[in-house]
């Protein structure tokens, strides 16, 4: 299982991230206090506070997803 911090500073950065992760094969959760949400339901992800840090966690492998986790590095 990989884990990365990021932070979505705005709804395009959400919607940047959605796609990647709607891309993958496997799953991706993001964690942000108690609140596990899927990271392909965009109505989820941008439910939370955008400026918070939330942590990522996936077990496969994609180039794409790798450079939107990067980009959004907290």
């Amino acid at each position: 299982m990989n884990e990365k911090n990021i932070v979505l500073n705005n709804v395009e950065a959400a919607k940047e991230f959605v796609k990647a992760a709607s891309e993958c094969d496997f799953d991706i959760d993001v964690y942000f206090n108690r609140i596990a949400l899927d990271a392909k339901s965009l109505l989820g992800i941008l439910s939370l506070d955008l400026r918070s840090k939330l942590r990522v966690c996936y077990s496969g492998e994609n180039a794409g997803f790798n450079t939107v986790l990067a980009k959004y590095a907290a």
